[in-house]
């Protein structure tokens, strides 16, 4: 982003000046307002990427003035100044969508940091809704669901490899979704019209893995009655996506070491080469770094594969995931199962909420299936949930969770489950929602959009 603008709203002019100054020397247009009809008079003959708003000014305070901006610019972010550092001041402006705030005297290098943060979350948003608009139906964002900022980066970054013809390395622990990031690649990708073949390393035996990936002519061993065509044949032009790619044999490596250098391969059992234009993608939950130390992974393969990495954040660090990932199974589920599920009781939730989620997403979805079978009602209770679960054994994880996140994220989190909670409670209408939140519907529905809640699966 070249040269952000910023708007600064600052009634105290010494205070405006030192800032404006400083910002402009960090390389920002600045453009300064003295009070906060002000700013939103400048608002409206000009286009900024973010407002520094004081919290207390005269005519038109710092809450108004943002109360006015949402309503007016909903997707602007503004950050809040403060010389009244409370927890009831920060409350107030986060609750009227600021992004972050400050307090007084202004941290300088804070702010920068505040800024940096807020330019590149703004990249990520258009680089994300960018991407979406490229993936073909079937393989949508829809199938991706997220609203955590640790998730907003891998999509980010899935956004930016998709197009070029990298290598790349999908790393995590086993059932982060690591395939339906590579759905997502393929197909965001210019070899989205060609195959996406996919090959478990850990699933085939050793002695008929190569055989799988590069085939093999009839005579090549025992068993070989024809020729057959490999996987890196059948992905030409497309896609191959190596799952659990620590499992290779020596032998293997070294051949796929071949491809990934020359381009070419041989079938087993022939002297012919072939020549193949295919993007590699692996995956794998070990660690590799140790497996080479161990000498049970070459090295030079390790470079080769490692040109960008992914890595997947393990459940239990995208915890505000969790409530959108249980409505989503939950309506998948009851669908599939053809039952009229409409919700799941506060104590059932709440145990999922604050389950460590060993097996990651998919141990949830699982979960949620299970439950969605088993219902006898219309409501997912307690009784409905395997017996590890209804012991509370990860108890407590949610609240360690919010205790290492700074005030804004952990303000963010509650408001986030306050407004899920309500759409719930109200059957997802805005309205009643709103009103037991104690705020607007205007404010509502932009949390909602904030949030990316997608309140629809809801009701």
């Amino acid at each position: 982003m070249d040269r952000p603008k910023i708007l600064l709203a600052e009634d105290e002019k010494t205070q405006r000046d030192l800032l404006e100054g400083f910002l402009k020397k960090e390389g920002f247009s600045v453009d300064a307002a003295a009070s906060g009809r002000e700013a939103l008079d400048k608002l409206e003959r000009e286009f900024f990427d973010i407002i520094l708003l004081d919290y207390k000014m005269p005519e038109l305070d710092g809450l108004q003035t943002l109360r006015e901006v949402r309503r007016l610019y909903p997707d602007l972010p503004v950050v809040m100044m403060t010389a009244y550092g409370t927890v009831e001041a920060a409350v107030a402006s986060m609750k009227e969508g600021a992004l972050d705030y400050l307090t007084k005297p202004i941290d300088l290098d804070e702010l920068l940091l505040i800024f940096h943060k807020v330019i590149e979350r703004s990249q990520l948003i258009q680089e994300n809704k960018a991407l979406k608009a490229q993936l073909q139906e079937r393989y949508t964002f829809g199938n991706i669901i997220y609203g955590s900022p640790k998730m907003e980066e891998v999509i980010g970054l899935v956004g930016r490899v998709a197009p070029s013809q990298a290598t790349v390395l999908i790393r995590g622990e086993s059932g982060t979704g690591k395939e339906l990031i590579a759905n997502a690649i393929h197909f965001a990708s210019p070899r989205s019209q060609m195959p996406l073949i996919k090959v478990n390393c850990s699933a085939i035996p050793e002695t008929l893995l190569e055989s799988e990936l590069f085939g093999h002519e009839k005579g090549a061993f025992t068993g070989a009655t024809q020729r057959r065509i490999g996987r890196f044949e059948e992905a030409s032009g497309g896609t191959i996506f190596l799952d659990e790619i620590a499992d290779l044999s020596p032998g293997t490596q070294v051949k796929l070491l071949r491809i990934l250098q020359e381009k070419e391969f041989q079938r087993l059992g022939s002297n012919q080469t072939l020549k193949t234009d295919v993007r590699v993608m692996a995956a794998t939950n070990q660690n590799l770094e140790e497996a080479m130390k161990k000498g049970l992974f070459r090295e030079d393969l390790y470079y080769r594969l490692n040109v960008i990495t992914i890595p997947l954040p393990p459940l239990r660090e995208r915890r505000e995931d969790i409530p959108l990932l249980i409505d989503y199974f939950l309506k998948k589920y009851s669908k599939v199962n053809q039952k009229s599920i409409s919700d799941i009781s506060k104590e059932a939730r709440s145990l999922f909420l604050r389950h460590s989620y060993p097996g990651n997403v998919r141990e949830l979805e699982n979960l949620i299936e299970r439950a969605v079978v088993l219902c006898r009602g219309e409501v997912i209770t307690t009784q409905d949930l395997p017996f590890h679960l209804q012991e509370g054994k990860s108890e407590g994880m949610w609240e360690i969770s919010r205790t290492q996140k700074t005030l804004p994220e952990s303000l963010e989190e509650i408001e986030k489950d306050l407004i899920i909670k309500a759409l719930h409670q109200h059957q997802g209408i805005q309205t009643r929602a709103a009103e037991s939140l104690g705020i607007s519907e205007r404010v509502l529905r932009y949390k909602i959009k904030k949030y990316k809640i997608h309140y629809d699966s809801l009701s």
